[in-house]
């Protein structure tokens, strides 16, 4: 039996991906120019099968990066000219606005501690270029109501709405009409090897990078949104990209399209359902988020205390691997991931398995 990695990202791969990893390799596809008619073909293959895996409307661009954590930089850089405001519950949350007051933009964070969700009822009188919000917090396992996230662009219609879907997609049925941006890394829920990132951004957003750039405030580098968007409407990047990803992504959006959206999240919720109803009832271990409504489903945090590592080495003497807390909750947590690679009969043995932890 090999080893099934339920840690939080990178992830197990999804598993189609051994076999399209050897035909990639067999046929020369991690060697391609991408200035080539085969990249290219890769590149809008890949726009093509994330746009009807997502449903994603016309009106917005995908373009690559090497991660989703260089996109901080990215946003502040095309989209904040005065002010943001920042949605903060966790780690990477912070981490953004963080980016944005490194770059020495100001920003304003509305903020509750780990386990919990912020206040959503913002100053309406002021004025934001930008609101980060992550929607599924990898490092606390909480989760943004769709209904929280969509109230931001009602009380700020004129901000960029910026959504942390890191953890999420595809496994959220997000309205993009209600977004203007949206951002991920394919080392988890696609599972895909990292190297990745993939970045949706929509007119609205993509207006506000040029007329940055026409005023002079859009710093003049190589890989800023306008040339990113330049060369993605040509189904080409900038720089050499990570060519095996791309034609990966591209596959695997496939194969999860012909397996169903809808089946992928229906299987999420049923898998994350029966590890929640047994942490609520275990004697020793309970889950760290108490409100229901915030509790991913795509990332599971256990309070595990001082037994997180025996814990960790019992599921690993299973040949499981979950993931240790993050940050200041190293030692104290357990996290666990529940993407669509994560078979219902995976799940299950690993649920049966923490049961019987003692």
């Amino acid at each position: 039996m090999r080893r099934v990695y339920f840690t939080p990202g990178p992830s197990a791969l999804y598993f189609t991906a051994e076999h399209h990893i050897k035909y990639a390799l067999k046929h020369g596809i991690a060697s391609i120019s991408h200035r080539s008619k085969q990249f290219e073909d890769i590149f809008k293959a890949a726009e093509t099968n994330l746009r009807e895996l997502l449903s994603l409307p016309e009106n917005y661009q995908l373009v690559f990066t090497n991660s989703a954590t260089e996109i901080w930089e990215k946003m502040t850089d095309s989209f904040i000219n005065k002010r943001s405001l920042h949605l903060v519950n966790g780690a990477f949350s912070k981490k953004f606005y963080s980016v944005v007051t490194n770059l020495h933009k100001e920003a304003d964070i509305l903020e509750s501690p780990w386990g919990e969700m912020p206040d959503f009822t913002t100053n309406q009188e002021v004025q934001y270029d930008l609101i980060g919000v992550t929607h599924n917090e990898t490092s606390t396992g909480v989760k943004t109501p769709l209904d929280k996230l969509y109230s931001l662009k009602d009380q700020h219609p004129e901000a960029l709405l910026a959504v942390d879907a890191v953890s999420s997609l595809p496994v959220v049925d997000f309205d993009y009409t209600n977004i203007d941006t949206v951002y991920a890394s394919v080392q988890k829920a696609f599972g895909i090897p990292a190297g990745l990132g993939v970045w949706l951004v929509n007119d609205k957003a993509i207006e506000k990078a040029n007329q940055m750039k026409e005023r002079g405030l859009l710093r003049d580098t190589y890989h800023n949104l306008p040339s990113l968007i330049a060369q993605a409407r040509k189904h080409q990047t900038p720089s050499t990209p990570n060519v095996l990803n791309i034609y990966l992504l591209s596959e695997i959006a496939k194969d999860m399209v012909h397996r169903g959206i809808s089946q992928i999240r229906n299987d999420s919720i049923y898998k994350s359902a029966i590890m929640y109803n047994m942490l609520d009832q275990h004697e020793l271990l309970k889950p760290f988020v108490t409100e229901k409504a915030l509790r991913s489903d795509t990332i599971i945090l256990i309070d595990s205390g001082g037994r997180t590592y025996d814990l960790i080495d019992y599921i690993s003497d299973h040949k499981m691997q979950v993931g240790d807390g993050y940050g200041k909750m190293k030692g104290k947590q357990v996290r666990i991931a529940n993407f669509p690679t994560h078979s219902k009969e995976q799940f299950e043995m690993l649920v049966d398995l923490i049961e019987k932890f003692h």
